[in-house]
Order: C-alpha cells, then structure tokens, then sequence
C-alpha cells in the first residue's frame, strides 16, 4: 500500500461498520443456544462460510489453498479455540463480560513475544498489561467466597487468540487472508463434528445452560436463518474490518476495534435487557485503554475478530 493510499477516516468507519456487524450478530446467539448445540452450531457455520468463501474464489478472487499446510492448520487451531470458548460462554455469561475477556489478547501477545520470543518492552507497554488485567478483573468480578472457573474462561480464550495472533505472524505471513479465513472456519468446523461425535447429549440442560453439552438440536427453518446471520454477518464483518487495514495505518485502526465493548454491549442492552455495572464499564475503559496503548507502541498490533491484512 502506498502513502497515498491510507484514508484514515474511511478505514475507521470501515472498521466501526464491522465492529457493529459483529456487534449485532453475536447478540442473535441466545436465539441459537436456546434451543441448538455450540457443536452443531459451528459445524454448519463454517459449512456455510466456506461455502460462501468458495464462491468468492469461483468469481475470481484469490485462493483458498495454503502455501503451509500445517503452518496454516496450527495458527487456526488457536484462533478457532479461542472463538468456540468465546460462543459457549455467550450462553451463560453476559456478553460485555465475554468481549472484555477476548480483548485482553493484546495483553498476552506482549507477554508471549517477551517470554518466548525475547524481545524487549518498555515500561509504559507493561503499566498497559498490568492496568489490562487489571480492568479485566474489575469486569468478572470474582467473588473468592464463591469463586466460578467458567467466568474466567474468556480470558483463557484471549491467551489463545494471542498465541493464534503471534502464529500468524510467524508462521503465516506468506499466506493470503482468504487461505486463512478458510481455515478458521475449516477449524471450527472440525470442532464441531468432533463435539457432535462424542458427545450424546444425555442429561444436558434445557435452554441456555445445555448449549454446551448437547450434541445436536433441531435443525429448522428457524435455526438454519440464524446459522445463515451467524455466517454471513461473520464474514461481512470481518471484511470490513479487512478493508479498514487496509486503507489505515495498523496501529491506527487497531485501536477502533475497541468499539466491539460499546457496540456488543449496547446490543445487549435493547435486546436482552443486559446492563454493565459502573465497576465492569471501568473496567472495560481500562481494557481498551491498554489495548490502545500497545497498538500505538507496536509495530505490528493484533486485531481482534479481524484477519490482519497481506503484507
């Protein structure tokens, strides 16, 4: 991309348009988890996707067709990992809660490319990690008098995307965006016929709470439209989140993605009634204030939800 080329503010409301896509359409997964399975669920969302994906390739552009095979796999086995905690904690957890949690993974990419990558980072990069996580506790909140693991989990799927993040980069960097999109549907997909194997259902939960432990529910005309949301609002909002790369400069745009916290959490609130407390919206400002810091000090800084663009 040449100089000429960066439109900030184009790659900024491009990016806000993706962060409230995705926004909106997370929201729609309690009409999913009511009555389907997390494993179903992304076993035909990815069917979907790829569908969707080989199509744009059949029109001519790009290629789904890694250079790496296994380079491509590893990086999405993260990626998707991260995404299949990220839904099953949207049936049981609020959803501001779950977006902060997956927002800390710039957090643990700093710690990740200090630990095992040796490189060094200043001070004002590790006051930013120490005020995230610190601000991601000030969001769940967790009450040792009755302490529970599972509101802990998005943030073990922030640790994940940021190892899928650093993968990218090092093993991935050759790779085309479509290559990698396809995987982590491909990915997710795996996930959720595996989970649709093993698991026979037996015993789990009515509503919300068996999202998780079922292996299959009704695949109606209602599902299907909701599956079909799920996968084109998916790939639309990555998209866009895509063209903000690269029409802006990375560290710029990188900090928009933040507006994921308002717009996932404002949807919450008109369609299900779902409020953050003052103490967890201070602690989402915490974690999009760290966030924003690194990106600025970051050669390369990591979107979250997005693909990052081809070099």
């Amino acid at each position: 991309m040449t100089t000429n080329a960066i439109r900030p503010n184009a790659a900024a409301l491009s990016v806000l348009a993706g962060m409230f896509t995705l926004g909106l359409t997370d929201n729609f997964v309690p009409y999913i988890s009511e009555r389907g399975s997390l494993w179903q669920f992304h076993m035909v969302r990815s069917v979907m996707g790829i569908a969707l994906l080989m199509m744009v390739v059949a029109v001519g552009f790009g290629t789904l067709r890694p250079k790496r095979f296994a380079a491509v796999a590893g990086r999405s086995f993260f990626q998707a990992g991260a995404m299949l905690i990220y839904f099953g904690c949207l049936s049981v957890l609020p959803i501001g809660v779950v977006v902060a949690g997956l927002f800390t993974a710039p957090l643990f990419t700093v710690l990740i490319t200090v630990i095992f990558q040796g490189r060094t980072v200043g001070r004002v990069r590790w006051t930013a990690v120490a005020l995230g996580f610190a601000g991601a506790l000030m969001v769940i909140r967790p009450d040792p008098s009755a302490l529970d693991p599972v509101a802990f989990l998005p943030i073990f799927a922030g640790l994940l995307y940021a190892i899928g993040a650093v993968a990218t980069r090092a093993w991935c960097a050759d790779e085309t965006t479509l290559t990698l999109t396809a995987g982590f549907f491909a990915m997710l997909g795996v996930f959720g016929a595996l989970g649709v194997l093993l698991l026979d259902g037996t015993g789990a939960p009515d509503s919300h709470a068996g999202f998780v432990l079922r292996s299959w529910g009704p695949l109606d005309g209602p599902m299907l439209f909701w599956f079909a949301v799920q996968a084109v609002g998916s790939l639309i909002g990555i998209g866009l989140i895509f063209r903000g790369y690269l029409l802006g400069d990375a560290s710029y745009v990188a900090v928009f993605e933040y507006a994921l916290l308002v717009f996932a959490s404002f949807w919450a609130w008109v369609l299900w009634g779902q409020t953050v407390p003052l103490l967890g919206l201070l602690g989402m400002v915490l974690i999009a204030g760290a966030g924003a810091i690194i990106a600025f000090r970051s050669s390369a800084p990591m979107p979250i939800r997005g693909i990052e663009a081809d070099p």
